[in-house]
C-alpha cells in the first residue's frame, strides 16, 4: 500500500489504537467524542482496507487478533509520533496554552493540590487546570488524563514518574482536649483516650508505633468514628479526641498550634498507605508545555 492510498487511513488507525487502550468502543467513542456505533464502523473499514480480522468482539469485551497486536504496536507509535510532533511545534511557542487535567486522591486533592491552584493559574494565563478528587487509581494513558498523581512504592511499568513527595500519618489532637484529658507520653496511654479512626475494617483501631527497634500496638476507643480524613480532622479540632491523620491534612493546623502532634518521637504505622506520592503521566518524548510548567510547579512548591 502506498502512502497516497494510507491517508484516508490514519484517521481510523488512531481510533483503533484508542479503542485497543480504551478495552470498548464505548468508552473509547467517549474519549473521542464520537459514537459507539461511529468508532464500530471505522474499525469495520480499516479491516476490510487492511484485508484482514484486528479484532475478536464479544458482548462483554474485545480481544486482539495477533494480526491486530502487531498493527496497533504500529498505531501506538503512530500516534506518540504525531503527538510528538504537535508538542514540538508548541514547544516553540514558547507559550503553555489550553487545558491540563490533573487527578489526586479526594484528601490529597483538598488539602495539597488544590490550595495550589490559584497561584498557577495566576501565573500561566493561558492554561486551564482541570482537578479530579477521586480515589480510584487513574490510568493517564486509558483515563486520556494529562497527570494523576498517586500514593504507590514504585511507579507503574510504562508510565513517566516524579516524586512528589511523602505520605507520613500522625496522632493529633487539640490543646484543649490534651489538657482535659492528658498528654500520652507512651502509645499504651492512648487507650484511656477518645480516638478519631476509619472503622472500615474490623481492626482499624488497632494503631502499631514504631521507636527504633521498639513497636507497640495499642487498640483504641473513641465516640467518633469517620473514613474520611478531613471529618475526623474537624472532629479533633472540635476537641473530640485524638484523630489519626495524614501529616500533609494536619500539617496547616500544627503550624498554627490548633492541633498538636501527639507522640512525636514514635511513628504511627497505618494500615492505610504510607510512603512515596508520584505524578504519573505518559512516557511521550514531548510533553506539552501546559503538562511540563504544571508538573514544575508542583514539585517546585511541594519539595516533599
Amino acid at each position: 500500500m502506498n502512502p497516497t492510498d494510507l491517508l484516508p487511513l490514519l484517521p481510523d488507525l488512531a481510533t483503533f489504537a484508542r479503542v485497543v487502550e480504551a478495552g470498548n468502543f464505548s468508552v473509547a467513542a467517549r474519549q473521542l467524542g464520537s459514537t459507539p456505533s461511529t468508532v464500530s464502523r471505522q474499525m469495520q473499514r480499516l479491516e476490510r482496507a487492511l484485508g484482514t480480522r484486528l479484532l475478536e468482539r464479544s458482548t462483554r469485551s474485545l480481544r486482539l487478533t495477533e494480526a491486530g497486536a502487531e498493527v496497533y504496536r504500529h498505531c501506538a507509535d503512530m500516534v506518540e509520533a504525531a503527538a510528538g510532533a504537535a508538542d514540538a511545534a508548541s514547544r516553540l511557542t514558547g507559550r503553555p496554552h489550553g487545558r491540563v487535567s490533573i487527578s489526586a486522591p479526594i484528601s490529597f486533592a483538598q488539602s495539597v493540590i488544590h490550595p495550589l491552584i490559584s497561584g498557577f493559574l495566576r501565573a500561566y494565563e493561558e492554561v486551564a487546570v482541570q482537578l479530579m478528587f477521586t480515589d480510584r487509581d487513574v490510568d493517564p494513558v486509558r483515563d486520556s488524563v494529562d497527570i494523576v498523581i498517586r500514593p504507590t512504592p514504585t511507579p507503574p511499568p510504562g508510565l513517566a514518574a516524579r516524586r512528589l513527595g511523602t505520605l507520613r500519618w500522625m496522632p493529633c489532637a487539640s490543646p484543649a482536649y490534651l489538657r482535659a484529658r492528658g498528654t500520652p507520653a507512651h502509645p499504651r496511654d492512648l487507650a484511656q483516650h477518645d480516638c478519631l479512626y476509619l472503622g472500615e475494617t474490623p481492626d482499624d483501631n488497632r494503631w502499631a508505633f514504631r521507636r527504633g527497634a521498639q513497636t507497640h500496638v495499642v487498640e483504641v476507643k473513641g465516640r467518633y468514628i469517620a473514613n474520611d480524613v478531613g471529618a475526623r480532622r474537624d472532629a479533633a479540632l472540635h476537641d473530640r479526641g485524638i484523630a489519626s491523620l495524614p501529616e500533609f491534612a494536619a500539617a496547616q493546623a500544627l503550624r498554627e498550634g490548633t492541633l498538636v502532634h501527639v507522640l512525636p518521637e514514635w511513628s504511627l504505622e497505618p494500615r492505610a498507605y504510607s510512603g512515596p506520592v508520584w505524578m504519573l503521566y505518559p512516557p511521550n518524548r514531548y510533553l506539552p508545555p501546559k503538562v511540563r510548567v504544571l508538573i514544575d510547579w508542583l514539585a517546585q512548591q511541594l519539595p516533599d
